[in-house]
């Protein structure tokens, strides 16, 4: 099929049309990034320094820590930028690299969460066969294959896109480039490739939501014969994951699993899992994990003593 475009580039509205919002939003959202850049490299460099923070779970938060930050580079900077002028540009091959990554990382996370269940799944229902189970090389394959897994589907919704034709208007209502404000502007019938997102993107994130459910349903299940201490600590493990499970998935499922119709809500979502929820993860992940925070402590410890001894 061939691709007629006369569209060479795009213009962003940005998150709002009021010029002192505009300028308040891009404050706060500077905040949010600055915080989600030092609170899951925190959680990097503890997890790196700390002996006592060896087991394949914190191996799994880490790689998710860092995939927090580099899918939330992806989109924060330039929507800072944005939000300082009424509209930006952003080239054709621009929007479509920007797509591309944005669904690879965000693929990557969302697999990485479902390696994270499979992870908490061994360690609380075969607790004497974790470690043969997840050894270092079944960990490195895992995470290995939530790359491939992220790759393909990122690959495949690239080749949807560059399918259509646009040749006007050109104008976003978004403040970055995303599928279904793009069709919106495609000068062809996308009701398949409409339904094609939907397949590729919105019941991936149903699928991979109820299976996440399932699995920590499963888990909790497996705890009737534990003691109150073993349920106080299992609890709190899968109940950080949860949390990061829901903020991710609400907004993901309700973007991608409808028609192709775009609402004024649709920035908010986008908002919560591109900046919010890398940002709120360290702190739900620091928070209800006393290993995490312990060991947090004796790094702060050993770096004032360091410091006093200089």
């Amino acid at each position: 099929m061939g691709n007629p475009n006369n569209v060479t580039e795009f213009i962003l509205l940005g998150i709002a049309k009021n010029p002192e919002l505009r300028k308040i939003l891009s404050a706060v959202f500077l905040i949010m990034y600055v915080s989600t850049i030092l609170g899951n490299l925190l959680i990097v460099v503890t997890v790196v320094t700390s002996q006592s923070l060896r087991s394949p779970m914190y191996f799994f938060l880490m790689s998710f820590s860092l995939t927090d930050v580099t899918y939330s580079s992806v989109i924060a900077p330039k929507m800072i930028a944005d939000s300082l002028s009424e509209s930006a540009a952003i080239s054709l091959k621009a929007c479509m690299t920007q797509l591309f990554i944005d669904h690879f990382f965000g693929g990557v996370g969302i697999i990485l969460l479902i390696v994270m269940a499979y992870d908490r799944y061994v360690a609380i229902c075969k607790p004497l066969h974790y470690m043969t189970i997840m050894r270092p090389q079944m960990c490195c394959l895992l995470l290995g294959g939530s790359w491939v897994g992220a790759l393909t589907h990122a690959t495949v919704q690239l080749l949807f896109m560059y399918q259509i034709p646009f040749c006007g208007p050109n104008v976003i209502d978004h403040f970055m480039c995303d599928l279904f404000p793009l069709l919106k502007l495609a000068c062809m019938d996308t009701r398949i490739l409409g339904l094609l997102v939907i397949l590729n993107s919105g019941v991936m994130c149903v699928t991979i939501f109820l299976i996440l459910i399932t699995s920590y349903v499963v888990i909790l299940c497996s705890l009737k014969s534990c003691s109150s201490e073993g349920w106080r600590k299992a609890l709190s493990t899968c109940g950080s994951h949860l949390m990061v499970v829901f903020m991710f998935f609400a907004p993901c499922i309700f973007l991608y699993m409808r028609p192709v119709v775009t609402y004024p809500i649709d920035k908010a979502m986008a908002v919560s899992f591109t900046i919010v929820a890398p940002m709120l993860n360290p702190l739900i992940y620091i928070l209800r994990n006393m290993e995490v925070k312990n060991a947090m402590r004796k790094l702060w410890m050993k770096q004032g003593a360091l410091c006093g001894h200089y």
